[in-house]
């Protein structure tokens, strides 16, 4: 079956900095796939070369079975992918509906943005509670919450999530991934990038380790909670010795 994503030896950077070397990766429909790695392995890069932020230097980029390379970024909406950025980046000086509405400016998704409204607010129920008041006076919680919502107002096929549990309490980074496990239960294709590997393997279905720009390891969310690679570097487990 061809994947809904498929990036092909991505080879990108900025300036004169190689950040993403070869880099090659799938997410297939309906499925949730976790890249995770460290700080400055290169997952908000791969994310941004996604989304049509960051232009390759060489390598493919397909979606839904076509080329999107020279697809810019507005236009990469359009086609189903959407981007919730890492440190949830809200307009603070508008309202949680505003921010909402801003999510649907593509054609597919002003159509469709009353149901899409309601389904983000049956996500957060909290984000209703909240739709006149500023974003900039929510809490870090509920401008996650928010930041995914925006990215779902916009229909997409595939939801790209970076970091989404960053700076968040126990609690709230819950309520998230239960979200995050409802988003993926109604069909629509999740990329996870996370640093909180537990939380990100207890919703993946598969997942690849990300360092320095390569891939380390890559696996079923079972394989790579058992990798010793993982355990060790991301789960803050020592492999036992061998006797």
């Amino acid at each position: 079956m061809t994947p809904l994503l498929s990036l092909s030896n991505i080879r990108a950077g900025y300036g004169a900095s190689l950040v993403l070397h070869d880099l090659s990766i799938e997410v297939g429909e309906g499925e949730v796939v976790c890249l995770l790695g460290a700080n400055g392995a290169g997952k908000t890069t791969t994310t941004c070369v996604i989304a049509g932020l960051v232009r390759p230097w060489s390598g493919e980029i397909r979606f839904a079975g076509e080329s999107i390379a020279e697809v810019p970024g507005h236009r990469r909406v359009s086609l189903g992918i959407a981007l919730s950025p890492e440190g949830r980046q809200v307009f603070p000086e508008m309202t949680v509906h505003e921010n909402l509405l801003l999510g649907s400016y593509a054609p597919h998704a002003r159509r469709d943005r009353t149901r899409a409204m309601d389904q983000v607010l049956a996500l957060f129920p909290r984000l209703e509670e909240r739709l006149r008041q500023k974003a900039g006076l929510m809490s870090g919680g509920e401008q996650q919450m928010l930041a995914i919502g925006r990215a779902i107002m916009s229909r997409p096929r595939l939801l790209m999530l970076d970091e989404p549990s960053l700076g968040l309490a126990p609690r709230i980074v819950m309520d998230v991934y239960a979200a995050v496990a409802e988003t993926a239960r109604a069909g629509i294709s999740i990329l996870l990038v996370e640093q909180n590997t537990e939380a990100a393997l207890a919703v993946a279905d598969r997942g690849y380790v990300l360092a320095n720009g390569t891939i380390a390891a890559s696996g079923s969310a079972a394989e790579l909670r058992g990798s010793a690679l993982v355990r060790s570097a991301f789960l803050g487990i020592q492999a036992e010795s061998a006797p």
